[in-house]
């Protein structure tokens, strides 16, 4: 098949500008054509590479949102409204490269899905998740055991707010771990 065998639905006189066997003969002037129109030729070897670092660093920043989303659904979407799942997924992508403490950037990641909460009461309650506590080598679990299993709008402020910050601590230990890979 050959491109002029095809036509758009809307404009039968509009054909499909592509070759859609790249291995035959006759697809060899069409990608010639793509490559000629490609204006590559006049950067540096230097600027190529650092184009192309910030492509895929935004790719792999894009596919880590993805992934640690639909962690997050299939961990605690039976607890959480997604939009919350989202927001915090997006949150924690984005304070993860801050140089702020484990604390201020839990209350980041919720403070925008709970603004009835105060800012200094969302630190009190990320206090146990942020720093190390005798006898508690799993806060995000202990967190999670004490916040009761009902629907969220069944859930007090705070229930809301532990659970928030919980699932926000597990985002960003995933996010870490995978930067770590």
């Amino acid at each position: 098949m050959t491109e002029d065998q095809f036509t758009v639905a809307e404009d039968p006189q509009a054909t499909i500008p592509y070759v859609w066997n790249p291995a035959a003969p006759e697809a060899e002037p069409f990608f010639a054509a793509l490559e000629q129109a490609l204006p590559l030729d006049d950067w540096n070897a230097a600027e190529v590479a650092t184009r192309s670092d910030v492509f895929f660093a935004q790719v792999n920043q894009l596919w880590s949102t993805a992934t640690l989303q639909e962690t997050l659904t299939q961990r605690f979407a039976t607890r959480v409204p997604q939009q919350l799942l989202t927001a915090i997924a997006t949150r924690a992508q984005q304070v993860l490269s801050s140089s702020i403490s484990l604390a201020d950037q839990l209350v980041q990641c919720v403070q925008e899905a709970l603004p009835h909460l105060a800012e200094d009461d969302l630190h009190v309650l990320a206090r146990p998740l942020a720093y190390a506590m005798r006898g508690n080598d799993a806060p995000i679990e202990s967190t999670l055991e004490r916040v009761r299993s009902v629907e969220w709008d069944a859930l007090s402020d705070v229930e809301q707010a532990r659970l928030s910050l919980a699932i926000a601590r597990y985002a960003i230990a995933e996010l870490e771990a995978k930067s770590e890979e």
